[in-house]
Formats: structure tokens, sequence, C-alpha cells
């Protein structure tokens, strides 16, 4: 782990928002922990108290945001979870490296560090195991003893590596839609074998929902079929295919409001000011800028690229991943269920795919397209370390308490089950209330119950 001659530490500026205080550190870390003396990463993190607290009394709360690839939230007020954990901590909301203020990844700055193949390398430090090395690094550097430590969905995966490779740091670890299939033998394979049953039934839902959409959703997919390069041009420079329409269902599926927030999008689909509209045949038919702008919207690949590349690397541990969600959707009993233009062609609902990263994503979408080597090289790599310490958590001390969603289409259900008997004392709560978002829809309550149940106010049962 960290030892504090690896890590310079600088107190940045500080501001306030309505009843916050916000003070900013930065953190200077090696890429490489093994290699101290080589390429160093620049570490932000933020924290955040109640301006009604004293904080120098307060413990500190650090918070592990989803992803992979995706910063900590910028809290404008003390609304939300924010609000109750600021009650008792100090919050940390650390931009993980490659995001945000830390050291973002992006293809310009990928495209600096040479070949494809070194920049795959370097991105081989940016998963689990040294987000943990960096947390420890701050921990240090603020000297703090331990600390409590929150992980919402990819965040709970840094969780479980954090409880695996130093628990003694950890006061109390807190999972929100986040436990990780751990054991070796839970590939990336296994995790989208289970997910797309997840993903039909949420489709499904949808239909149910808006059966309206599903004329809506195959008369889109025929006319990007039938246009003359099986496609129509993104904004970006990107195009718009039948398969590419379905990476709709990745948040449109999977959180609070994405039904809704999909079927908006959808009824913009069709550019309505054409000389004489659209007729019954969509000869005339045009997609509307509005729509296509809105789909480039909904996916983040070209801001938070490490989404995409580093997405199938978060399960692997000792295998490659050989492009799993691909390979799983080929399989006979879900490639006529996932084939956009098939159903559509026969009349049936077209199924959106969920949190799933195909190869050619990296040829349609023009924020992937200069990482389109380096991800198929990722995709290959055989000798990913291990993540989780089984032997450890199984004879874990630290107080933990997870929230598992029954219906969560990103984390399934069953290998969360899995994963919760693997550790020794922790505590689940179990509910359909919410889908993957609660810590976002109902956060003070998911986090009231979750510190409940770790410091044991709710007695075994």
């Amino acid at each position: 782990m960290a030892s504090s001659s690896q890590v310079t530490y600088e107190k940045g500026g500080s501001h306030r928002a309505p009843n916050l205080i916000l003070q900013d550190h930065w953190f200077q870390v090696p890429l490489d922990y093994a290699k101290p003396d080589s390429h160093s990463l620049r570490i932000f993190a933020r924290e955040v108290v109640s301006a009604k607290a004293s904080s120098e009394k307060l413990p500190y709360l650090i918070y592990l945001q989803g992803g992979p690839g995706f910063e900590s939230p910028r809290p404008t007020d003390e609304g939300g979870w924010l609000k109750k954990a600021c009650e008792k901590h100090r919050v940390l909301l650390l931009d993980q490296r490659g995001t945000g203020l830390s050291s973002s990844i992006s293809a310009a700055a990928l495209s600096a560090i040479g070949s494809p193949s070194k920049q795959a390398e370097f991105l081989t430090h940016f998963r689990q195991d040294n987000i943990v090395r960096d947390c420890e690094s701050i921990r240090i550097a603020l000297k703090v003893t331990q600390w409590t430590v929150l992980g919402q969905s990819f965040g709970g995966f840094c969780t479980l590596t954090y409880l695996s490779l130093a628990p003694e740091s950890i006061k109390t670890a807190l999972i929100t839609g986040g436990l990780a299939p751990v054991s070796y033998g839970c590939t990336a394979d296994a995790v989208y074998m289970a997910l797309y049953g997840q993903v039909i039934l949420q489709n499904q839902k949808y239909y149910a929902r808006f059966p309206e959409d599903a004329a809506l959703v195959r008369s889109i997919v025929l006319h990007l079929a039938d246009s003359p390069s099986l496609s129509v041009p993104l904004p970006s420079g990107g195009v718009l295919t039948p398969r590419g329409l379905q990476l709709l269902g990745l948040s449109g599926l999977g959180s609070a409001g994405g039904f809704e927030r999909l079927h908006y999008l959808l009824e913009r689909a069709w550019d309505a000011c054409l000389p004489g509209g659209p007729d019954e045949s969509g000869k005339s038919r045009k997609l509307s800028y509005t729509f296509l702008r809105g789909f480039e919207n909904w996916l983040s690949f070209d801001t938070n690229p490490l989404y995409a590349v580093l997405h199938e690397a978060i399960y692997c541990q000792g295998e490659a991943s050989r492009w799993a969600a691909q390979r799983i959707r080929e399989q006979k009993h879900l490639a006529t269920k996932f084939d956009a233009v098939q159903a559509a062609r026969e009349d049936r609902p077209v199924y959106f795919t969920g949190e799933m990263i195909f190869p050619w994503m990296f040829d349609e979408l023009a924020g992937l397209r200069e990482l389109k080597e380096v991800a198929d090289i990722l995709a290959e790599k055989a000798d990913w370390g291990e993540l989780y310490r089984t032997d450890v958590l199984r004879e874990n001390n630290v107080p933990v308490a997870a929230c598992c969603y029954y219906e969560d289409m990103y984390v399934d259900f069953g290998l969360s089950q899995g994963t919760a008997a693997g550790v020794k004392g922790l505590r689940l709560w179990v509910t359909s209330e919410f889908q993957h978002s609660g810590i976002r829809e109902d956060g003070p309550r998911v986090l009231e119950k979750l510190l409940a149940l770790a410091s044991e106010q709710h007695p075994l049962n």
C-alpha cells in the first residue's frame, strides 16, 4: 500500500455553497505504486462540511463514485444524501484517478503517451486496486486513522477491494448497489449472462409503460436499416445505426426517471417541419437534429472514455474479457432477441441494451474512434491482477452494510447475494423500491438505514 514518501499533499482553496463549506485538497501520487519514481498523477478531493457543524470534531467519510470513469458529485447545496452524511461526518468527495480534476483521461491525453500498446499499459493502472491505494495515500496525508467509506455502484466494487487490501483503515463500510462479483470464477462472461435477463425484463416493463413506443422504435430502426449506408450521420461525426440506437437503454432502463426521459427523447425522433410532413411509409421522414443531438448527449463516452475502455476490465481477475458482452449477446438464445432489424421487420418490440460495451461502438461513435486499438488490446489482456481477497473478506471484522436492489439492471441481484454471503458480518438490506439509484432518489433514508445496520441499531433477526 501507499507510504507517506510516495505522496505530496497541498491544501487548495475553499468556498461556500448554501449551508456548506467546501475545501479543496490536492495530492501527487504514483501512477504505479510498484514503481513510485515513475509517472505521477495529480489527485483531487473536495471536503464538504455543514456550515452549521464544528468540522474539526467530525470523523471523515470518503465517498466513492460509480462508474468506472466518472468524477465525484459537485455539490450545489446541502440536499440529498450529503445533508444526512454531513450531520456527523466531514465528507470527502474523491475524483477517482483519471476522472474530473484527477489527471483526467481523454483521447487527446492518451495520444501523448505514445503507441496504443503504451496507452493500454497506462490504463491498466486505473482499476479498483489503485483507486484504493490512492485512498490510502490521501488518508495518510490527511493524518486520518480510520474513516467511513461509502461506495455507490462501482464505488461499492472499490469498497470491497478496500476491505480486501486495507481493512484496518476502515471504520465502517457502506455500499449502495455495488456488491461486486468477487470470486475468481465470477468472470465478465458470468456477469453478462446474468445481466441480459434483467435487461430483457426492463425492456418489457418499458413497453408496458409506453406501448406506443414499440411502433415508434421499429420505425426508427427500419429508417436506419433502409438508409443507403445503413445509418445516418450524427452531429459529432459518428453514425447512428440500429444497434447504436439500442444503446439508449444504458441509462434509459435502469435508473429513476429513465423510462420517462427515454420516452421524451423518442417522441422528438422525427423532424416535423419537412415539406408535407412524414408520410405513413416513412420514405420522406428524417430524424430530427434534436433527437440526434439528444442521442449523443445521452451517452458520455467522449467526455468520460474510461467508462468504455475499462468497463469489462473491472470484472477481470486472471483472464481476459475478450469483449464478453458482445460474445454473450451473440449466443443463440439472445442473438434473435437483440437483433434490432430482425425484430422490427417481424413486428416485434426492439429491445434496448443495458450497461454493456461493444467493440463496434469504437467504430460508430466519434468520441471513441481514437481508442479502438487501445480497447482491443485491453480486451485481450489476460494477466489482470487480483482485485479481491476472498480469504480476507471471509474473516472481515469491519462493520459493513449494503443496499441491494432486487431488480438492478447494472449489478445482478443473484451475484450480489453470493458476494454478501462471502463477507463476514455484512448486513444486507434488499429492496425493490429502487432500481440502482436509491442514493440519488432517497439518499437520506438510504444512508440512515445503512448507518443503522452497520452500527447494529437494527439487531439481527
